[in-house]
């Protein structure tokens, strides 16, 4: 019997039904009580979606690119596409992250280490196309051939690919295939980043091409800068969703708890997750009074965007995410606090720490910190009265990755943990070993045609 060729990047560009199907068979096995899961199959798509957007990769859509309707649009996106792939390695276009790019370009040395480490690529039952580096080398080899010297030389020395509509097609949607976790950065020998490269990718396709998904770009930073957060919710709606939280919160605790708004020279402008006001309310109150309690001036603010810390530009588009971060820094300044502090979402700290320190420079660089740095420090200053008996049941811990891998947020969540839980136990593997929650880089949101099912 003959062994099928393993796929290579360069079958990317060849025309065909599929690059690409997963069947239950070959999919791990999952524990008790999830074993039947396995059986499951991924809905195919009707026809008339099919006929409208491009499934080609893998049967899955998670963009809804629309097909060219005749060759000259067709060109047209080629034309656009090399001009984005051209300026990802220009400074002037991106000065940012152009450093990490090149390199991660020029240096990998194909050992694969970083797929043994990929949640996607090891949960697909090990397709070819979901490796880390399969993508990275797509664009590392239109990189060779379109924008390095002698690139179509050097293409049939390092492994060609034809670009055409159905390799920008595949790619951009192969570009939302992986959460960004950068698992496989961290265990990289040389340093290569294929998250980033992957961001890279996204980026060129929103930015020259004007495609992403609708869930995080109109749905996301578009209604956020529009309406104030990505929720939908317009400060007057959040104002009255706090009012009455306040109201809960003192409720239960048993005194007044107040929750601050546009306070001029606090020390803190707290920025939520806006979503928690809407499905979490009690993170919200649990901030609140343990701020109240530690005696700490802080605030939040009632202005656009200034309420909702989320930015999902950080995932897809470098223009977004200036856009939102900029904001948040003009808010900071306007109210004169000292810092803002980031609560809860990985994807926020991320934005507005790492990632914007590349475009918050001279005053608009207001010192940003973790809330779980503060509460670390709040409980070791011993400012809260604890009670570790009332958590006398195991406890443990699911590490966000953007606060471990890319923070390098370990230890102030185990300290709080070990004060207030005596029964906290470790995961395995836990820290920056951590398995990706699965909802990374815009996938708890994406849910468009039948995307939802092949991230389950």
């Amino acid at each position: 019997m003959k062994v099928p060729e393993a796929l290579k990047p360069s079958d990317i560009s060849k025309p065909s039904k599929r690059l690409a199907h997963i069947r239950p068979e070959e999919l791990p096995p999952l524990p008790p009580p999830y074993e039947d899961f396995n059986n499951k199959t991924i809905a195919e798509l009707k026809e008339e979606k099919v006929d409208k957007g491009e499934a080609s990769l893998d049967d899955t859509i998670a963009i809804g690119i629309p097909k060219p309707k005749n060759k000259e649009e067709e060109e047209s996106y080629i034309r656009a596409f090399l001009s984005g792939l051209q300026k990802l390695f220009q400074k002037e276009n991106n000065w940012g992250f152009l450093q990490p790019l090149l390199l991660s370009m020029d240096h990998c040395a194909k050992c694969q280490t970083c797929s043994e480490s990929c949640p996607v690529f090891e949960s697909s039952g090990r397709k070819e196309i979901y490796r880390p580096n399969f993508r990275s080398e797509v664009l590392r080899r239109l990189y060779r051939k379109y924008v390095k010297p002698f690139g179509k030389l050097s293409a049939k020395l390092t492994g060609d690919i034809d670009l055409n509509w159905t390799t920008i097609s595949r790619l951009a949607e192969l570009a939302y295939r992986c959460t960004l976790c950068r698992r496989c950065a961290s265990v990289c020998p040389v340093g290569v980043d294929n998250g980033l490269i992957t961001h890279e990718i996204r980026k060129l396709f929103s930015q020259e091409l004007g495609i992403a998904p609708k869930e995080i770009h109109d749905k996301g930073t578009v209604q956020q800068l529009k309406v104030g957060s990505s929720t939908g919710m317009n400060p007057v709606a959040v104002k009255d969703s706090v009012e009455f939280i306040e109201e809960e919160m003192t409720e239960l605790a048993g005194f007044k708890v107040e929750i601050p708004w546009d306070k001029e020279g606090a020390e803190i402008l707290l920025l939520h997750n806006a979503g928690e006001v809407l499905a979490w309310p009690e993170n919200v109150g649990a901030f609140a009074i343990i701020l109240q309690a530690a005696g700490i001036s802080w605030t939040l603010s009632s202005e656009s965007v200034g309420y909702d810390g989320v930015n999902y530009g950080v995932w897809y588009d470098d223009v977004q995410l200036a856009r939102v971060a900029v904001k948040h820094a003009e808010i900071a300044k306007k109210l004169k606090v000292k810092k803002i502090l980031i609560g809860e979402c990985g994807h926020a700290h991320k934005a507005l720490t790492i990632i914007a320190d590349r475009v918050l420079t001279g005053d608009l660089n207001v010192p940003r910190e973790s809330a779980v740095v503060l509460m670390d420090d709040i409980v070791q200053r011993g400012k809260l009265k604890l009670d570790p008996s009332r958590n006398n049941f195991p406890v443990t811990l699911h590490d966000p990755c953007n606060l471990v891998r890319l923070m390098g947020i370990v230890e102030p969540q185990r300290r709080i943990l070990r004060k207030i839980a005596p029964k906290f136990r470790e995961m395995t593997p836990h820290g920056v070993e951590n398995y990706c929650c699965g909802g990374g880089s815009g996938f708890a949101i994406m849910s468009s045609y039948n995307f939802a099912e092949w991230r389950t």
